[in-house]
Protein backbone atom coordinates (compact mmCIF):
# COMPACT_ATOMS: atom_id res chain seq x y z
CA UNK A 1 0.00 0.00 0.00
CA UNK A 2 1.14 3.46 -0.91
CA UNK A 3 -0.09 6.90 -0.41
CA UNK A 4 1.95 10.01 -1.51
CA UNK A 5 0.19 13.25 -0.87
CA UNK A 6 1.65 16.31 -2.91
CA UNK A 7 0.62 20.12 -3.60
CA UNK A 8 1.40 21.76 -0.43
CA UNK A 9 3.64 24.71 0.07
CA UNK A 10 3.89 28.25 1.23
CA UNK A 11 0.77 30.45 1.20
CA UNK A 12 -0.15 33.72 2.57
CA UNK A 13 -3.41 33.27 4.74
CA UNK A 14 -6.91 34.02 2.65
CA UNK A 15 -4.87 32.10 0.02
CA UNK A 16 -5.95 28.70 -1.35
CA UNK A 17 -4.15 24.85 -2.22
CA UNK A 18 -5.00 21.93 -3.86
CA UNK A 19 -3.32 19.18 -2.54
CA UNK A 20 -3.69 15.71 -4.36
CA UNK A 21 -2.92 12.50 -2.74
CA UNK A 22 -1.85 9.31 -5.52
CA UNK A 23 -2.50 5.71 -4.13
CA UNK A 24 -1.56 2.24 -4.64
CA UNK A 25 -1.79 -0.91 -3.69
CA UNK A 26 -5.38 -1.42 -2.87
CA UNK A 27 -8.66 -1.18 -4.56
CA UNK A 28 -9.02 2.36 -3.76
CA UNK A 29 -12.50 2.54 -5.62
CA UNK A 30 -13.66 0.60 -3.04
CA UNK A 31 -11.91 2.15 -0.05
CA UNK A 32 -13.52 5.49 1.69
CA UNK A 33 -10.38 8.01 2.13
CA UNK A 34 -9.62 10.12 4.59
CA UNK A 35 -7.42 13.35 4.92
CA UNK A 36 -5.95 13.81 8.12
CA UNK A 37 -3.27 16.45 9.42
CA UNK A 38 -0.79 16.95 12.49
CA UNK A 39 0.33 20.54 13.08
CA UNK A 40 3.50 21.20 15.22
CA UNK A 41 3.41 19.54 18.66
CA UNK A 42 -0.16 18.20 18.09
CA UNK A 43 -1.88 15.03 17.46
CA UNK A 44 -3.16 13.49 14.47
CA UNK A 45 -6.26 15.43 13.77
CA UNK A 46 -9.05 13.93 11.05
CA UNK A 47 -9.95 16.55 8.23
CA UNK A 48 -12.32 15.42 5.72
CA UNK A 49 -13.47 12.07 4.43
CA UNK A 50 -15.24 10.77 1.35
CA UNK A 51 -17.43 8.27 0.21
CA UNK A 52 -16.37 5.75 -2.56
CA UNK A 53 -18.32 7.42 -5.29
CA UNK A 54 -17.51 10.83 -3.82
CA UNK A 55 -20.91 11.21 -2.91
CA UNK A 56 -20.86 11.76 1.02
CA UNK A 57 -18.05 14.08 2.66
CA UNK A 58 -17.65 15.08 5.69
CA UNK A 59 -15.40 17.51 7.34
CA UNK A 60 -14.38 18.65 10.91
CA UNK A 61 -15.92 21.22 11.76
CA UNK A 62 -12.90 24.13 11.77
CA UNK A 63 -12.83 23.69 7.75
CA UNK A 64 -16.64 23.50 6.45
CA UNK A 65 -17.02 25.75 4.28
CA UNK A 66 -13.26 26.59 3.44
CA UNK A 67 -11.90 22.94 2.33
CA UNK A 68 -13.24 20.47 -0.45
CA UNK A 69 -12.69 16.87 -0.80
CA UNK A 70 -12.75 15.02 -4.26
CA UNK A 71 -11.89 11.56 -5.58
CA UNK A 72 -11.30 10.39 -8.91
CA UNK A 73 -11.31 6.45 -8.79
CA UNK A 74 -10.24 6.21 -12.64
CA UNK A 75 -6.49 8.23 -11.62
CA UNK A 76 -6.84 6.27 -7.89
CA UNK A 77 -6.10 10.05 -6.26
CA UNK A 78 -8.02 11.80 -3.60
CA UNK A 79 -8.04 15.92 -3.95
CA UNK A 80 -8.41 18.09 -0.59
CA UNK A 81 -9.05 21.85 -2.12
CA UNK A 82 -8.07 24.15 0.23
CA UNK A 83 -9.33 28.17 0.70
CA UNK A 84 -9.48 30.65 2.84
CA UNK A 85 -6.28 29.40 4.48
CA UNK A 86 -5.89 30.54 7.84
CA UNK A 87 -2.31 30.11 10.22
CA UNK A 88 -4.12 27.10 12.17
CA UNK A 89 -4.70 24.78 9.24
CA UNK A 90 -0.85 24.76 9.10
CA UNK A 91 0.14 21.22 9.24
CA UNK A 92 1.77 18.30 7.54
CA UNK A 93 -1.38 16.40 5.52
CA UNK A 94 -1.56 12.56 4.62
CA UNK A 95 -4.29 10.72 3.20
CA UNK A 96 -5.51 7.73 4.64
CA UNK A 97 -7.36 4.88 4.22
CA UNK A 98 -8.92 5.26 8.51
CA UNK A 99 -10.02 8.20 10.63
CA UNK A 100 -6.65 7.69 12.75
CA UNK A 101 -4.06 7.37 10.16
CA UNK A 102 -3.22 3.91 10.14
CA UNK A 103 -0.68 3.34 7.46
CA UNK A 104 -0.46 6.97 5.90
CA UNK A 105 1.85 7.77 3.53
CA UNK A 106 4.31 10.56 2.94
CA UNK A 107 2.47 13.81 4.16
CA UNK A 108 2.49 16.95 2.44
CA UNK A 109 3.51 20.65 4.54
CA UNK A 110 1.30 23.15 4.21
CA UNK A 111 2.61 26.34 5.80
CA UNK A 112 0.28 29.52 6.31
CA UNK A 113 2.07 32.51 6.73
CA UNK A 114 2.59 36.12 6.18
Amino acid sequence: VQLQASGGGLVQPGGSLNLSCVASGFRFSGTKMYWLRQAPSKDLEWVSSISTLGTIADYVESVKGRFTISRDNAKNTVYLQMNGLKSEDTAVYYCGRDKYGNGRGQGTLVTVSS
